[in-house]
């Protein structure tokens, strides 16, 4: 059997990369398994940290800050022939077993399976599981509020529903931060889209996965704690996140449904705006902007 190929992604990652490497020999327990470094071209130490905390690791350098699924196009195609891949963002911490219940999970239907993800210092699971986005599910959010609207799965894209975290349960797609993937959902679905520098990669992803028939697929006894949450605080990468968005709607959807979507999101930054997000404002201001969908600059 081949052993599990651990994909991660780095730029600028040397605060975050120690503590993952240390909790990866217990996150990665009862599999053979061989770690995968692609880098964006870090101007910290993160090249050096790997090769002195992980010196068995396959480094792979970009020499450009490509985005994050060019990194893992990358490291897929340095790591050559597994059974399963771990696709992993470096602030990620696996606790113990982790790895072995997600890739225990595959197969039967299911090309993707990620854990229950849990924010640092918080005991109850983040809401990571998603439905695919509608204009109804759009105007849900923006009218009142995405965990509000989550209990009504009409009206949100985001699960909130405790039991759907409590038992294996299929999505549309979920969080990107740790997946593992099927060998025959990789071969069938092939590379990552390049497209999307930052954001929305993964959505594609598992959307595209699903639409070959590999369900992306929560499985709760597999448990992670995840860092997160720049995209929340910085306008930059919110306006990209948001932009990415429409864009990937743009692709499975016409013209007409794409505008009805984009509207219904600006409507939901513009209302956030006016109570002060600077994040929103800066993402509404983006979607008014001619052009603006066109192209995912980099942060």
């Amino acid at each position: 059997m081949s052993p599990v190929a651990v994909v991660v992604v780095t730029w600028n990652s040397a605060a975050v990369l120690p503590a993952f490497l240390a909790a990866l020999p217990d996150g990665m327990a009862g599999l053979d398994w061989h770690l995968v470094v692609a880098d964006n071209d870090s101007a910290d130490d993160t090249v050096d940290l790997v090769r002195t905390l992980a010196p068995e690791a396959t480094v792979v350098q970009t020499g450009r800050n490509a985005g994050y699924a060019a990194g893992v196009n990358a490291a897929l195609a340095a790591a050559g022939d597994h059974e399963a891949v771990l696709i992993c963002n470096p602030d990620i911490r696996m606790r113990q077993g982790c790895a072995k219940r997600l890739v225990d999970s595959l197969g039967g239907g299911v090309g993707i399976a990620v854990p229950l993800l849990y924010e640092e210092g918080r005991d109850t699971p983040h809401h990571s599981l998603r439905r695919e986005s509608s204009v109804l599910r759009a105007l849900g959010e923006a009218v009142i509020g995405n965990r509000r609207a989550g209990r009504f799965p009409r009206l949100s894209e985001l699960v909130t529903d405790p039991d759907a975290y409590r038992r294996p349960t299929r999505a549309d797609w979920a969080t990107g931060a740790l997946m593992a993937l099927s060998a025959d959902c990789l071969a069938a679905c092939g590379d990552w889209d390049e497209s999307f520098f930052l954001y929305s990669e993964e959505t594609e992803y598992c959307l595209r996965a699903r639409d070959l028939g590999y369900a992306t697929q929560l499985e709760p006894t597999a448990e992670a704690v995840h860092l997160g949450g720049d995209s929340q605080v910085s306008p930059r990468l919110w306006t990209l996140l948001t932009l990415n968005r429409v864009r990937l709607y743009g692709r499975r959807h016409g013209a007409a449904a794409t505008a009805c979507f984009r509207a219904a999101v600006f409507l939901r930054e513009a209302s956030r705006a006016a109570f002060g997000r600077r994040a929103s404002r800066a993402a509404a201001t983006a979607l008014l902007t001619p052009g603006a969908l066109r192209a995912t600059p980099g942060p």
